[in-house]
C-alpha cells in the first residue's frame, strides 16, 4: 500500500506539471495562429494511447508511458522527429513560417508556466497552510541557538542575525536556507559588535552526514518549559507534565531548549536523569531514551509570530521559489566541477516517488510538486538539444545572426539531444534502483 501511495502521488504530481507545461506551449502557439497537431499527457509510444479525441486540427489524448508529455506543433522539429512533415514548403500556419521572436515565445512558454505554477503553489502553501512566520526581530531578543556544525563555522549561542549575504531579512527562516549552506555569509551582532561569518560551500554536506538531524541555526535559545508531552513517548511514560521546567540532564545544567534537544540526541538508548522544577518542587525524573533520541516534549517558543497576508504570501512565495532555483544552480555547478557525485545528487522517478513519502499528506504533496515544477523549469531551460533550452539557443542565434540553422542541422541536434536525455534518464533510474538495493 505504501508503494502504491508513493506511485499515485508521483503520477498525480507529474500529470499536473506536465499538463501545465504543455499548455503553455499550446496557448502561445494558438495565440500566434500556429496549428497544434497533438496535445498529449504522457507519451503514446508505439501509437498506443489510453484515451484520445480530436477537436479542430488538434488530437488530444493520454498516452500510456508516464515519462512526460508533448505538444506537437506543426512545422517544428521536436522529439517526434517527423521528417516527412518538414519536406513540403512552409505553410502560413506552421511554426517554421513565423518570426523568430514568436517562435522564441512559444518555446519559453512551457518553462514560464512551470515557474508560475511553482510560485503559485509556494505562495498558496504560505497563505493557506503555514499561515504565520517567525520574525527575525523576535529571535534576536534571545539570539539564535547554534548547532554543532554552526559552532564549527564560528557561530555562538545568543548571536543576533543582522544580514544574510549582505541583505536584511524579515523572516527567521530566510537566515537558514539551503543556498546559504552551499556557500554564503551571515552578518551577526555579538556583545554589541558586528561580525561577518563566512559559511563554506561544503557545509551542506556536513549537515547531511554529521548533523544528527539537528538544525544548523535554531530559534531555540530559550529556557525549556514543557507545554505538552506526546502520548507513548518516554517523556509521557516518565510522568513529565505541562508547566515542568527542566533544569538539568544527567547533572548537566540545561540553559536552553536547544541545548536540551542536542544533549538528548547524544544519549540515544541511554538512561536519562532529569532535574525538574514543578511549581515550587524540585523532582528527579528517570526515563529510558529510545533509538531516535526524541523523548516527546513540545515547548512553546516565547515569540510573537506574524500572519502571512495575501500580498506577502506572493512576495515570499516568489522569493522561496527563486531561492530553490539558485540552490539547484549551485548544486548542478558542484556536479560539473567534480565537488559532488552525480550518483549522489540526481533523482529519477523512483527517487522522486520516495521523496513524496508513503503517507498522503496534502501539504507535503503540494510542496514537493511545487519544488519539482521549479526544478523542471530550471532543467528545461538548459541549452541541450531536445529540451526547450536547446530550441531557445538556436532561435536566439537566429535572432542575433539573422541566419536560420538548417533543418538538417536541427534534426541531427535533436537526435543527439534525445540520445543524451535518454542516457541521463537510464542513469537516473538505474541509480534509483541501486540506492534501493543498497
Amino acid at each position: 500500500m505504501n508503494i502504491l501511495i508513493m506511485i499515485a502521488q508521483l503520477i498525480l504530481g507529474l500529470s499536473i506539471l506536465i499538463f501545465f507545461h504543455e499548455l503553455g506551449h499550446f496557448l502561445v502557439a494558438r495565440l500566434f495562429g500556429i496549428r497544434v497537431d497533438k496535445f498529449y499527457l504522457f507519451f503514446d509510444a508505439g501509437g498506443f494511447k489510453l484515451f484520445s479525441f480530436k477537436k479542430g486540427d488538434t488530437e488530444y489524448g493520454i498516452g500510456w508511458l508516464p515519462l512526460g508529455g508533448y505538444c506537437k506543433i506543426a512545422g517544428m522539429i521536436d522529439e517526434s522527429l517527423d521528417k516527412d512533415a518538414m519536406k513540403s514548403e512552409p505553410k502560413p500556419w506552421e511554426y517554421r513560417s513565423k518570426p523568430a521572436y514568436q517562435r522564441f515565445l512559444v518555446i519559453i512558454a512551457g518553462v514560464t508556466m512551470n515557474l508560475i505554477i511553482g510560485i503559485f503553489i509556494f505562495a498558496a502553501l504560505l497563505f493557506q497552510m503555514e499561515k504565520n512566520y517567525l520574525p527575525i526581530s523576535e529571535v534576536n531578543k534571545q539570539g539564535i541557538y547554534a548547532g554543532e556544525i554552526a559552532k564549527e563555522v564560528g557561530f555562538q549561542d545568543g548571536d543576533k542575525i543582522l544580514e544574510v549575504n549582505g541583505k536584511t531579512i524579515e523572516r527567521f527562516k530566510d537566515a537558514i536556507p539551503m543556498k546559504i549552506l552551499l556557500g554564503g555569509n551571515l552578518t551577526i551582532e555579538r556583545a554589541g559588535l558586528r561580525k561577518t561569518i563566512l559559511i563554506p560551500d561544503s557545509t551542506y554536506k556536513k549537515m547531511i552526514h554529521q548533523s544528527n538531524g539537528l538544525p544548523f541555526l535554531d530559534a531555540a535559545n530559550y529556557p525549556l518549559i514543557v507545554d505538552t508531552t506526546i502520548p507513548n513517548f518516554p517523556a509521557e511514560k516518565a510522568g513529565l507534565k505541562s508547566g515542568d521546567r527542566i533544569l538539568a540532564v544527567n547533572n548537566t545544567k540545561v540553559p536552553t531548549f536547544g541545548f536540551f534537544r542536542q544533549k538528548v540526541k547524544e544519549l540515544k538508548n541511554d538512561s536519562i536523569h532529569l532535574i525538574v522544577l514543578r511549581q515550587s518542587d524540585t523532582l528527579l525524573v528517570n526515563l529510558k531514551n529510545d533509538s531516535t533520541g526524541y523523548i516527546g516534549i513540545l515547548s512553546v517558543p516565547p515569540y510573537q509570530y506574524k500572519h502571512y497576508t495575501l500580498s506577502n504570501s506572493l512576495y515570499y512565495g516568489t522569493k522561496d521559489a527563486f531561492d530553490l532555483i539558485i540552490t539547484n544552480v549551485k548544486g548542478l555547478g558542484k556536479i560539473f566541477t567534480g565537488k559532488e557525485k552525480a550518483s549522489e545528487s540526481l533523482q529519477g522517478p523512483i527517487g522522486i516517488a520516495t521523496i513524496y513519502g508513503p503517507v498522503w499528506n496534502w501539504g507535503r504533496f503540494w510542496y514537493i510538486t511545487g519544488m519539482i515544477s521549479l526544478v523542471l523549469a530550471f532543467m528545461n531551460i538548459l541549452p541541450i538539444p531536445g529540451l526547450d533550452g536547446g530550441h531557445m539557443v538556436f532561435t536566439l542565434y537566429e535572432m542575433i545572426s539573422r541566419r536560420k540553422p538548417s533543418d538538417n542541422f536541427l534534426e541531427k541536434s535533436q537526435m543527439v539531444g534525445m540520445a543524451l536525455l535518454l542516457a541521463l534518464m537510464f542513469f537516473a533510474i538505474g541509480n534509483d534502483i541501486f540506492r534501493l538495493l543498497k
